[in-house]
């Protein structure tokens, strides 16, 4: 009796087993799928488009062309290892970068924090930051306004030279200042 009972129970077993595996999934109704847009088609590569030129007559009313901003190069600075704070030389780089903004009103940027390769990712992360907001922080305690002004801290990911000793180090320890079109 126990043998057979066993039996049982191992081929009823093996039977719900194989029709549970054998049975179709349930298709999911259209409107619980989340609808996402496909991408346009990528134009091939191996067509470039030619464009017609557009000819427009000069008149009084057309409005003149918008003036570019000017390329400006704004000195990057350097700082010691495991510090923020600013260096002599670092201020000079910053008084001079203040007279570019004061020359050009329009120009607004973004100032990158970097650090080396060594200390953690969340505490070069800080760091970074921390040596963006002195160097905003100095251009605005020289009259350039906070609004032009943006900071970003991009810790050991961005490294000048990437090699492993302490000249390469020294590049990688920096703030730079990228224009914001």
């Amino acid at each position: 009796m126990k043998n057979l009972t066993l039996g049982s129970i191992l081929i009823v077993s093996l039977l719900g087993l194989l029709l549970a595996a054998g049975c179709a999934k349930k298709p999911v109704p259209a409107e619980a799928t989340p609808a996402v847009a496909d991408p346009p088609p990528a134009a091939p590569l191996s067509a470039p488009v030619q464009a017609s030129p557009v000819v427009q007559p000069v008149s009084d009313s057309t409005p003149a062309p918008k003036a570019e901003i000017p390329t400006v190069e704004l000195e990057r600075i350097h700082f010691a290892f495991d510090r923020f704070s600013l260096s002599p030389d670092a201020r000079d780089a910053l008084t001079a970068n203040a007279v570019v903004f004061k020359t050009n009103p329009e120009l607004t940027v973004t100032i990158e924090g970097h650090c080396d390769d060594r200390g953690s990712d969340e505490y070069n992360l800080a760091l970074g930051e921390r040596r963006a907001q002195a160097a905003k922080e100095y251009l605005v305690a020289l009259g350039v306004p906070t609004e032009r002004l943006q900071v970003i801290s991009y810790g050991e990911e961005q490294p000048l030279d990437p090699a492993i000793s302490e000249t390469a180090r020294a590049k990688n320890r920096r703030a730079d200042f990228r224009k914001i079109d």
